[in-house]
């Protein structure tokens, strides 16, 4: 069966293509991204301009079009953030579902972080243990722990990377002081979800799942070996004494440092300082990089409902 994921997030409206079958792997056939960063469209009361909502809408009929030629069975279609808190979100959702022609599935903030923790457990595999998940969106930071397919802590909190530059960040470059007072508001916000995941046992893998992590590993990482693949490696150290470099070149620089993307290149100097500082405080010298995360978990659980629902089950 072909199934395409669609995840309007903060940053990008992602399609991807999928052939799946009940106990098997999920076989990525096409991804398709348009870049948005919907935050640059926020009004000051939260509401999204129109120009925004019709951009995002182009970009979902641009999608669903997609979805179509390759075959896609069953489109399978999320908001995060962005729409999901947005003051006129109910508006957007309802001209979201009519360029898409079907029901369109909006994801609390734990919600996301269950799906992505399924994704990346499923990744590592039960050898992994406990593990420890971070995951950079442009709205939110999701933080989930567990030794489980599902987590026994999952939280979400507003320190997106597109959020936080707007604002704290707002100036290119940023400078030092600017990233000082995000690191302040970050560890004023991040403290409580620290002190949650202190109760948990200790992780035993430690890992980044989204686009933005992925990018700093290839900055200020290195790869070690893994079964069948390299793996990324992320560690503190590297990522701290990079955040004073990046935060005092312009945003047209950042763009020539490696793993550093067009659509990052404003936005990684603040997921930098919240990935940084989410380090510091639950005390994590490195961790490394999943490859599966939101969508895929998604793709995942609906694979695993239709394994349930297969005849003689």
């Amino acid at each position: 069966m072909r199934l395409g994921v669609l995840d309007i997030g903060s940053n990008t409206v992602h399609l991807l293509v999928a052939d799946v079958r009940p106990g098997g792997r999920p076989l990525a056939t096409t991804s398709q991204r348009t870049v948005l960063r919907l935050m640059r469209y926020l009004d000051a009361d939260g509401t999204i301009t129109e120009t925004g909502v019709e951009a995002l809408v182009a970009a979902v009929a641009q999608a669903r079009e997609v979805a179509k030629k390759e075959n896609v069975v069953e489109l399978l279609a999320t908001a995060t953030s962005a729409v999901r808190e947005a003051a006129n979100g109910p508006a957007v959702i309802e001209r979201i579902e009519d360029a898409l022609g079907q029901e369109l599935q909006v994801l609390g903030g734990e919600t996301e972080a269950r799906f992505t923790f399924l994704a990346v457990r499923r990744w590592l595999g039960w050898s992994a243990g406990q593990v420890l998940l971070f995951d950079i969106g442009g709205g939110s930071l999701e933080v989930a722990a567990g030794q489980d397919e599902l987590p026994d802590l999952a939280a979400s909190v507003p320190l997106g990377a597109g959020r936080m530059t707007i604002e704290f960040l707002p100036d290119d470059p940023p400078g030092l002081d600017a990233v000082d007072r995000l690191r302040e508001h970050a560890t004023a916000v991040l403290t409580p979800v620290a002190e949650a995941l202190r109760t948990q046992p200790r992780p035993d893998r430690i890992v980044g799942s989204s686009k933005a992590i992925r990018s700093l590993a290839k900055l200020a990482g290195y790869t070690a070996p893994g079964i069948g693949a390299e793996r990324w490696m992320l560690p503190r150290s590297a990522l701290g004494a990079w955040i004073p470099r990046l935060a005092r070149i312009p945003a047209s620089a950042r763009q020539e440092l490696p793993g550093i993307t067009a659509d990052r290149t404003f936005q990684i100097v603040a997921g930098a300082v919240v990935l940084h500082t989410a380090m510091t405080l639950l005390d994590v010298d490195e961790l490394e990089v999943s490859p599966w995360a939101l969508r895929e978990g998604v793709l995942l659980r609906y694979i695993e409902s239709l394994s349930w629902s297969a005849p003689g089950t």
